[in-house]
């Protein structure tokens, strides 16, 4: 696999096409790459997720946050990602005074997706307590309508293999998406956006979030732990979700569609 595929978040291969008159014949395909990502802390093994080796640093960052290992960019030191056989290891070095935080979220099994709840210890991990949303956030109809519409323009990752995931930050004024970032996955997607907005010194307070995918808790968790006042998806949400944004206060968007929506949370 070259730097340059690796970059483009693709990898072109040679499979059979075969169509509805019975004609058969060879094409090159670009397919999404999903590949173990081994993140650990100051050396210490916290999970694997299957995710796309493209915007590494930026999951880094997110994953960390959502995860509430960090608190801030500041948290965290270094990072580094690594290309081994099997796969991507991801190497994140944070202040030593966060580590009380990876002992108490360690993972001791392979996770499939960059999500809150797969391999944690106890059951007790999972209702853990989410901050109340601080700030409101008016955002007209029309810039829900004007995101869902324009999501594909940034999505170039999905016009070249299909079946991508995308999660955007979005203007509540106009709802210009302003960062986007894809991923296979919904959850690292999602992680993506939220680091690249922490890199950048942005707040997510005054933008609202854009997925291309149901609306799980997963979603919603990581939402309101970047401190955005918004979710909206263009599918449905799960019960889970919708009580757990209600008891957040933050506002819940779904089925978000070219001429209509579902607000179920706010």
């Amino acid at each position: 696999m070259s730097s340059s595929e690796i970059k483009a978040g693709s990898i072109s291969m040679s499979v059979n096409q075969q169509m509805h008159d019975g004609d058969r014949h060879a094409i090159d395909r670009a397919f999404i790459i999903e590949a173990p990502i081994a993140v650990e802390f100051n050396g210490i093994g916290y999970a694997v997720m299957m995710a796309t080796p493209l915007d590494l640093v930026d999951f880094a960052y997110g994953f960390a946050l959502t995860e509430q290992i960090i608190t801030s960019s500041q948290d965290i030191r270094d990072v580094e990602g690594v290309e081994t056989t099997n796969g991507w290891l991801l190497k994140i070095q944070i202040i030593p005074g966060r580590m009380n935080a990876v002992l108490k979220r360690v993972r001791n099994r392979v996770a499939e997706g960059s999500c809150g709840l797969c391999g944690l210890e106890t059951l007790e991990q999972v209702n853990r307590p989410l901050p109340p949303i601080r700030h409101a956030l008016q955002v007209p109809p029309s810039s829900i309508f004007a995101a869902q519409d324009d999501l594909s323009n940034h999505q170039p990752l999905n016009a070249a293999t299909g079946g991508v995931h995308a999660a955007a930050a979005c203007d509540p004024a106009t709802g210009r998406i302003l960062v986007a970032r894809e991923d296979v996955g919904r959850h690292n997607a999602l992680d993506k956006l939220i680091g690249a907005l922490i890199r950048d010194a942005q707040t997510a307070e005054d933008k609202f979030f854009l997925a291309s995918a149901r609306c799980s808790y997963e979603l919603v968790e990581k939402t309101i732990i970047a401190g955005c006042p918004m979710l909206a998806a263009i599918s449905t949400a799960t019960s889970l979700a919708a009580s757990r944004a209600r008891a957040s206060g933050l506002q819940l968007i779904a089925l978000a569609r070219s001429d209509s929506f579902l607000s179920i949370g706010e």
